[in-house]
């Protein structure tokens, strides 16, 4: 990479490409259209860098079609990403590095995802603190919305904080670029749309929500407290009336910006608590795997119970667990002991810790209670002193806790009861 050549057209060095690529690498990723591998595509990264950073500094670069992959979401109908090649990963993740600080430096801070240094975690916090602070909440869908940005407003906004005319020219080519469907055809793209998948999307649809909805509620409603994680969003509002006003004239916003909310998904919700005893038929809404409803609680001040509003995971979340487990067969795992059992879980089981475990971390106990089952299914079929008899393999799964307290990594928390 020394040797090569710095004087080109387009200040895009080859540091830039080299930083790209490493980051690119770290986050790993399925292969594109060309059906290269990160794996493969580092066994000749050199020349394969090479040939981007002669093009993409040259204003050659043309980016190839994006792959089509189709993902069940949790409702049974089905998001399609769109993957691009590595090579494309690398070009994108270039331009990415080079505008997203100064588009950082106009974000508004109630805005949460695919940025630096802010995580849902943030999002869900912000969202428990104005639901105790105000009594309704709008839960706002919007239809479709990677799909259905509009290339030419979007385009305004990278303008506008873009004088660079190759940047400008390179993002034009991602947005045009062809998709390759799952049925084999290539289809182009017709003013509208960013594919779910690729590196510089999300950077992109937080400028078009920027203006299309951030700034706007800004500036029209300065009351108004809100939350936003990429097309996710959640608006706080002092009375019912506000509420239904707010929500027309999102929804007349939207309409003005080529995008349309979900009509049965975007609903208005009352933040039901001791404090607030209204009626209104909806009480709960869901947020970044998260559901937020009245919920008990113990007042450290009075050492009572009370109502509260607060977030857990949700029966969906918790479903997806479960239906990871069933896909692991771990009754069925083949390993010598537990040991094993316990190694081969844990980075899951870390995972949906820290993620869930966030807030109301005991509400786990009904996911972990399952894996319990599930283990004692695993040593009724690898112990034979154990295969007529529940109780006896539940007694074992409880020595083995005493004996190991740290072995399972949900058996280091004191919050959650994992073994019935």
């Amino acid at each position: 990479m020394n040797s090569w050549n710095e004087t080109k057209s387009i200040p895009i060095s080859r540091q830039m490409v080299w930083e790209a690529y490493q980051k690119v690498r770290s986050n790993q990723g399925s292969a594109g259209v060309d059906a290269v591998s990160i794996q493969e595509y580092d066994t000749n990264r050199s020349k394969h860098l090479y040939k981007l950073w002669n093009r993409m500094a040259s204003g050659s670069y043309f980016p190839p079609p994006v792959k089509e992959v189709e993902i069940p979401k949790k409702d049974g109908s089905i998001r399609k990403l769109g993957v691009p090649t590595i090579s494309d990963r690398v070009g994108q993740m270039v331009i990415k590095m080079f505008i997203e600080p100064r588009l950082e430096a106009v974000f508004s801070p109630n805005s949460y995802g695919y940025r630096p240094n802010r995580n849902a975690h943030q999002a869900l916090q912000k969202v428990r603190e104005n639901c105790w602070k105000q009594d309704w909440v709008i839960d706002l869908d919007i239809k479709g919305f990677f799909d259905n940005i509009d290339h030419q407003k979007l385009m305004l906004a990278v303008k506008k904080h873009v004088p660079e005319n190759w940047v400008v020219l390179y993002i034009g080519r991602w947005l045009e670029a062809p998709v390759f469907t799952t049925s084999g055809q290539l289809v182009q793209k017709e003013g509208k749309g960013t594919p779910q998948g690729g590196v510089i999307s999300p950077l992109l649809a937080n400028l078009f929500l920027h203006y299309a909805f951030d700034k706007w509620l800004e500036n029209a409603n300065a009351d108004v407290q809100f939350a936003r994680y990429a097309d996710d969003a959640i608006v706080h509002c002092k009375s019912k009336a506000h509420a239904k006003q707010i929500l027309n004239a999102v929804h007349l916003r939207m309409e003005s910006v080529g995008l349309e909310l979900h009509a049965q998904k975007t609903k208005i919700v009352y933040c039901r608590d001791y404090r607030r005893k209204g009626k209104h038929p909806i009480v709960k809404f869901d947020f970044l795997g998260y559901s937020f409803q009245p919920r008990s609680a113990f007042s450290k001040k009075t050492k009572k119970m009370f109502l509260g509003y607060d977030c857990a995971i949700s029966i969906s979340s918790r479903k997806r667990i479960a239906d990871k487990l069933g896909e692991l067969n771990v009754n069925r795992l083949n390993f010598r002991s537990i040991v094993g059992v316990a190694q081969y879980l844990n980075p899951m089981i870390r995972g949906w810790v820290r993620y869930y475990g966030k807030f109301k971390m005991y509400e786990l106990t009904k996911v972990f209670r399952l894996l319990s089952a599930r283990l004692v299914w695993w040593a009724r079929r690898k112990y034979k002193r154990y295969k007529t008899s529940m109780g006896k393999a539940y007694k074992w799964l409880t020595t083995v806790r005493k004996q190991f307290p740290t072995l399972f990594y949900h058996w280091r928390l004191s919050e959650i009861n994992v073994v019935a």
